[in-house]
């Protein structure tokens, strides 16, 4: 039965590494362009960093419609830049401070129009800034050991990924997970879909053209299909493929792939995500394929399924918020 099934792919994918996409897309066409930071896309980075006391890493803002207020390092990824470059430059400007990533800690994310990378970090040298030193980018820094809540924030949207990093801290949900290097020109899903019955059985959706493979969907760029975000690309590919309004539960990020000027200059990223359609009720029977695009893949090998449930029931994958 493995040789049916693309393990390999399902191998990297489980572990937080990468996959080539490929040229062909299950679902909609895809659009014809690529996707191009500042044209029909907007990724942000935002760093969560912690000294040897607890005190979190804190900037004060520069910006006239924030002057004052403090924030965690943040802001727009530039086009040609890597995600991790991206977070290490906005921490240094802000900061003062170099540093390097641990995880990302969540995506968050209004559809391509708006992706923010939310990474815990740790700090690898430089000095914090002053207010001597105050400049465009910020007015100081500071490591805050009490309640952020207690501060004039710019946005109370920190608080729950300051909550999430602490959590992380003493005890991971998920293994480390950092972007790979590889190419996509456009932002995409590969979608690792998995039905497990009362019994324990597992069952893993594959696409059928070609060699069996992780069904990968493309995410468009007309004004409804930028404000809908990504789970709707998803919904519309299961709702094809699967019988009327199959229940689906939440979206989590096992990895990404992104590669700073890809084809053609792309900003592309492919969000490897697991999501699970839990059965309707006790006993419910695998929801047949509607399309013979697709087919159900009995796991049985037991470490692969071993792995697969692991991540389900743990909710062992980074937190994906809409």
């Amino acid at each position: 039965p493995m040789g049916e099934a693309p393990a390999p792919e399902l191998d990297a994918v489980l572990g937080g590494g990468g996959w080539n996409v490929g040229a062909n897309f299950e679902g909609p066409p895809p659009p014809t362009g690529p996707i191009r930071l500042g044209r029909n896309a907007c990724y942000v980075v935002l760093a969560v960093l912690f000294n040897e006391e607890d005190g979190v890493l804190l900037v004060q803002e520069a910006k006239p419609e924030c002057r004052g207020k403090w924030y965690l390092p943040a802001g727009r990824m530039e086009p040609g830049e890597s995600i991790v470059a991206a977070m290490r430059r906005e921490v240094k400007e802000e900061s003062g401070l170099e540093c390097e990533p641990l995880t990302l800690l969540a995506l968050e994310e209004r559809g391509p129009a708006w992706i923010r990378f939310a990474f815990l970090a740790r700090p690898t040298g430089g000095t914090l800034k002053t207010l001597e030193e105050a400049d465009a980018e910020s007015l100081q820094a500071t490591w805050w050991a009490g309640d952020p809540s207690a501060l004039p924030l710019r946005a109370p949207d920190i608080l729950p990924l300051l909550d999430l990093a602490s959590r992380y801290r003493r005890s991971p949900p998920h293994p480390p997970t950092l972007p790979q290097e590889l190419p996509c020109a456009l932002l995409c899903l590969r979608l690792l879909v998995a039905f497990a019955n009362d019994a324990g059985d597992l069952w893993v959706l594959l696409g059928t053209a070609g060699t069996p493979h992780l069904p990968v969907v493309a995410c468009g760029t007309s004004p409804a299909e930028l404000r809908g975000g990504l789970r709707l690309p998803v919904l519309q590919l299961l709702r094809d493929c699967l019988p009327p309004d199959p229940r689906l539960g939440p979206l989590g990020l096992l990895g990404l792939q992104h590669r700073a000027g890809g084809p053609g200059g792309a900003d592309g990223i492919c969000f490897n995500v697991l999501l699970s359609i839990p059965p309707g009720s006790p006993g419910a029977a695998l929801p047949e394929p509607r399309s013979p695009a697709f087919r159900w893949w009995p796991v049985e090998e037991q470490s692969l399924r071993g792995r697969i449930l692991q991540r389900l029931r743990a909710a062992a994958t980074v937190p994906v918020r809409s």
